[in-house]
């Protein structure tokens, strides 16, 4: 007996420990935090590491995410209709008598922190302090890229018109070239924030103006549902047992959204959070991945396809910053840096098209546009999380390198997600690939699509092709645009 009892109370010690050093601010998908995502410490001692002695970096692109923000309109009334909700719920349990001594002190009489705000989903101050901080740390860590009188030609900054992207593109700038003018105390100095109308960004915001991308999710989003039905099922019946109260599927994910917006955008996670364990929460944040992989990420190949004309653009700056490496153009006529600002709905197919968080065969299925396998439930491990993938101010950079002394290869692509290293499935596992190589083995596999065979070829007769294949995007994004008004408040952006 003694034995048994003893055994218990190691099993419940461990789990106490493994709850204390649980911390749901790194489990919330897209919506965690930059500083919570991961650890970048160290990230420029781990990539000097595996760059060759003699290799200098000529030129870098960055593809961003914007910053922490507050609730989209959409979230703040579900959150407004959970606090009427759980009114209910208290009464009719008061009603019936039952004791509510299990119902924790805060969700009585709970009224959402954004209750009667007009404003939704803007950059909030922690959002603008990660985008600040990265400008800092990418101006360091590329000191030589850095070094030169900025013009906007030399480094181009470019977001979307949604006003957290350009916001947090001028909290990056702001970052960057601190101390490198004369305005005011703090020597700051103007400089240039170019955008794209919405309706011809298909560099920046495809996802807006692709028709067939739009049929699809449409048509995935009931299934989705159904596959985190059962996840919801069981953690409502577990928060009814718990609590005592009648909770409902919607109103576990509703809690769930409070959750994550409570623990990241107020640092709260000792009230919503509270209500799961680290187990739910586990299953939680996998239900909220699959999510993410389906309807953005590797679950279909037109989830990133449609970026295309974004890796493109990447690759062409590149070789124009080759050429002008090779033909020795003087300081100030060429572009070293491209620093772009968007969305998770950007940085996802990124990702994607670079082939990032695959194993094994993985990256030849989705050459061959084969579907893959669902990220593995729980307590399974898995690379695809939306927490490391495109948290609040996540971001890839394609760091271009200069190798004049390698025989085999001038010049070398190393990719940092996250700021940190990280291997290339296509390139061999490495992080650091030959830039022919990296274009025959990652890039050309996709670009035997164009951004109209992915998003428009069905819509289109084929003796009807416009001559202008520029304006006819225009057009069908106009057209795409024109009654989606929600455009800029949706789940991620």
């Amino acid at each position: 007996m003694f034995a048994i009892l003893k055994l218990l109370l190691l099993s419940i010690s461990s789990q106490l420990n493994a709850d204390q050093g649980f911390d749901v601010r790194r489990h919330l998908c897209t919506v965690t935090r930059y500083d919570v995502a991961k650890d970048i410490a160290n990230a420029s001692a781990v990539a000097a590491n595996n760059i060759p002695n003699g290799c200098t970096p000529i030129h870098v692109n960055l593809v961003a995410r914007h910053g922490t923000r507050s609730p989209n309109k959409k979230r703040m009334r579900e959150l407004d209709k959970l606090a009427s909700h759980l009114g209910e719920l208290i009464r009719e349990a008061e009603e019936q008598n039952l004791s509510l001594e299990k119902v924790p002190s805060w969700l009585q009489g709970w009224k959402s922190p954004w209750r009667g705000k007009l404003k939704d989903g803007e950059l909030i101050r922690k959002g603008e302090e990660e985008l600040y901080n990265l400008g800092i740390r990418i101006r360091e860590r590329f000191s030589e890229l850095f070094d030169e009188e900025y013009h906007p030609d030399v480094y181009p900054i470019k977001a979307t018109q949604v006003p957290r992207a350009s916001a947090s593109a001028v909290a990056f700038g702001m970052g960057l070239l601190s101390e490198k003018g004369g305005l005011g105390p703090a020597q700051h100095r103007a400089f240039a924030v170019t955008s794209e109308i919405p309706a011809s960004d298909i560099i920046l915001r495809f996802h807006d103006c692709c028709g067939n991308y739009k049929d699809f999710k449409k048509t995935q989003e009931p299934a989705v549902d159904k596959l985190k039905e059962p996840v919801l099922d069981e953690i409502t019946s577990a928060l009814v047992s718990r609590y005592g109260l009648k909770f409902t599927r919607q109103d576990t994910a509703t809690l769930w959204s409070l959750c994550k917006q409570e623990a990241s955008v107020l640092d709260i996670t000792d009230q919503a959070c509270g209500l799961f364990s680290p187990s739910e929460v586990a299953l939680l944040e996998w239900a909220d991945d699959l999510e993410l992989f389906i309807l953005k990420g590797y679950g279909n190949s037109i989830n990133y396809r449609m970026g295309v004309p974004l890796l493109e653009d990447v690759v062409h700056s590149m070789e124009q910053a080759i050429k002008a490496n090779e033909e020795k153009h003087p300081p100030g006529s060429y572009e070293k840096a491209r620093l772009r600002f968007a969305h998770a709905e950007t940085v996802v197919p990124f990702t994607c098209l670079l082939g990032l968080f695959l194993e094994g065969s993985e990256f030849q299925k989705i050459q061959r546009e084969e579907p893959l396998e669902l990220p593995p439930k729980p307590p399974q491990s898995r690379n695809w999380r939306g927490s490391t993938v495109a948290p609040f101010a996540g971001n890839n950079m394609l760091v271009l390198h200069s190798c004049p002394a390698n025989s085999a290869s001038k010049y070398f692509v190393q990719v940092l997600h996250n700021e940190q290293p990280i291997p290339m499935t296509g390139c061999n596992g490495s992080d650091f690939c030959p830039f022919e190589e990296f274009k025959e083995k990652i890039v050309a596999p996709h670009l035997k699509h164009d951004y109209d065979s992915v998003c428009t070829a069905k819509l289109e007769e084929p003796e009807q092709k416009p001559a202008s294949s520029k304006l006819s995007q225009l057009f069908r994004c106009l057209l795409s645009l024109q009654n989606d008004d929600t455009r800029s408040t949706k789940d991620g952006l």
